[in-house]
């Protein structure tokens, strides 16, 4: 058991960081940084269950369009339709589909209740596709840090996905709905996509314009890429996020500075011990991943000199070492927790542990810090928790989470809130950007239905065609008509494709105008084609 030497941190503090108002905050008006949304409540949009929503029953399951086996697929999908256009469940799912934002974040749910729900990095896959698997999701996404917990969905029926989701995350963690809903926060289309793009941004951050929440929106993209569930329009939602942050942090300078959760928690632990203890303050940081190593490298930049890391494998920590050589850095493995615990003054945990790391009865038995230090200082910026809340009533510690972190950011605020206002121009900018590009995907169910009209035609001309010459015809023959149909069809659609496409000039209406007129012209009828395309995705989704 090495002694942790002493090493400290500078006594003079970094310039502190700013907080927006939020449209979440009862503290602040919206209208400070945000021009245009505000939160909706949540108890006009989720219904009880009782009164006018009890018998709109619009399951598939319940309406009977979930395969069963040895049944015909293609007779089961046409049955289906007819039933589903005949059925009170018709309205719902003829419904144009709608981006729903519905989550809990540091400004409308204490850290208590966020590590309740929070759904680990590895488990993301596996909930987008029980997300997808309920009735009115089409696609899904799931963003999880230590400030926030938000899912993204298309949903089929705007009240019926809040419902569906919303119950899903209470099964999920044991939160009952009414404690939920009383917490979250929910967003339809233009408003969820402005808040993501604003959390890309840093500007919903708890620590206005810090860096590493673009890092985590990156890593939504990564993780899910692939996963049936994460479609075209969330997928494109996230990809955009990630340009609109790029873009703002570029042309704003928003994250100029040390603006993050590390540094914060850094600056938090500077503000609470004595300024004599500064410089003597041993420092133990628990977890060598991202936070963890930022949590060094801001700590380095007080003027820390030596720091002990325990971490379960000594390759991060070795990593960090060759970055920082100019600075002691030990290594500890897990099994010394408790006896590194016992020669530090300050601890900072940043672990994905879903169980605490420190518990009352083994914080109690370690020893009194040094009198200059007063009580152990814990910073844990961990969700879920690293160190149990009840580790706070002992005399000897005292203990700091995310959610204390906004004592350090509430100054310094005019500063960052003019780099937020300039942000929301960009904002505003591109996400007309992206409803456009949006509602240019409603052409693409009639660009599907005109190339399979105009196929049909050409397949059964070029059959007729060949049946006529008979059978002295050679491959060759075949070959060269089948290439001459081929080449006609392109050039006919050539026209009608590009008047389908917002581009060279071409408005968002005029091409949603050519749509409808070859809808009209080809009778092509999308509506049910869309409707015959979402009845197929959910029936492929229940026989996985």
């Amino acid at each position: 058991m090495a002694a942790a030497a002493s090493n400290g941190f500078s006594a003079c503090l970094s310039r502190p960081m700013a907080e927006p108002s939020t449209s979440y905050s009862s503290m602040a008006s919206p209208s400070q940084i945000r021009f245009v949304r505000k939160p909706m409540k949540n108890k006009r949009l989720v219904s009880s269950g009782r009164g006018a929503y009890r018998n709109l029953n619009c399951s598939l399951a319940s309406e009977g369009l979930v395969q069963s086996e040895g049944v015909d697929s293609k007779a089961l999908a046409a049955s289906a339709l007819e039933l589903l256009k005949t059925s009170a469940a018709n309205r719902y799912t003829k419904e144009k589909s709608c981006i729903v934002a519905i989550g809990l974040n540091v400004h409308t749910a204490p850290v208590e209740i966020r590590e309740k729900v929070n759904i680990p990095e590895a488990q993301w896959p596996d909930a987008i596709k029980e997300l997808c698997a309920l009735n009115h999701i089409e696609e899904a996404a799931v963003l999880c840090t230590c400030n926030r917990i938000e899912i993204y969905v298309v949903a089929l029926s705007q009240r019926r996905g809040v419902k569906e989701v919303t119950e899903w995350m209470s099964k999920k963690s044991g939160v009952p709905v009414s404690e939920l809903s009383e917490h979250r926060f929910l967003l339809f289309d233009e408003d969820a996509t402005q808040h993501l793009f604003e959390v890309a941004s840093g500007l919903d951050s708890l620590i206005l314009g810090e860096g590493q929440i673009l890092s985590q929106v990156k890593q939504v993209v990564r993780v899910s890429q692939g996963v049936t569930g994460f479609g075209a329009k969330i997928s494109g939602l996230f990809k955009h996020a990630i340009t609109v942050g790029k873009r703002v942090r570029t042309e704003t300078n928003i994250s100029s500075g040390s603006v993050s959760v590390s540094s914060a928690a850094v600056e938090l632990a500077q503000m609470k011990l004595h300024e004599s203890a500064y410089t003597t303050a041993r420092v133990l940081v628990i977890g060598a991943g991202k936070m963890g190593k930022l949590l060094i490298k801001h700590l380095i930049s007080k003027g820390c000199e030596k720091i002990v890391v325990v971490n379960r494998t000594e390759k991060k920590v070795a990593a960090i070492r060759e970055e920082f050589k100019n600075v002691e850095i030990i290594y500890k493995p897990f099994s010394e927790l408790l006896s590194s615990a016992a020669e530090a003054d300050v601890i900072f945990t940043s672990t994905s542990s879903e169980t605490p790391l420190f518990l009352k009865e083994q914080v109690e038995m370690l020893p009194l810090v040094r009198p200059e230090i007063g009580r152990r200082l814990y910073v844990d910026i961990s969700v879920p928790r690293n160190v149990h809340p009840s580790v706070s009533d002992l005399q000897t510690s005292s203990v700091y989470d995310v959610d204390d972190l906004k004592e350090v950011v509430s100054a310094n605020k005019e500063e960052r809130l003019q780099k937020a206002i300039e942000a929301q121009v960009i904002i505003k900018e591109e996400l007309s950007k992206f409803e456009a590009w949006k509602d240019s995907l409603e052409t693409v169910p009639t660009i599907k239905k005109l190339r399979a009209y105009v196929e049909r035609i050409r397949a059964a001309e070029v059959e007729k065609c060949l049946s006529k010459m008979g059978n002295d015809i050679s491959k060759k023959q075949k070959q060269a008509i089948h290439d001459l149909s081929m080449g006609i069809v392109s050039k006919l659609l050539k026209g009608p494709m590009q008047h389908l496409r917002c581009d060279e000039g071409r408005s968002l209406s005029e091409a949603l105008e050519n749509m409808k007129a070859l809808n009209r012209m080809y009778d092509l009828d999308t509506e049910t084609f869309v409707l015959e395309e979402k009845i197929r995705s959910k029936m492929e989704q229940a026989q996985k």
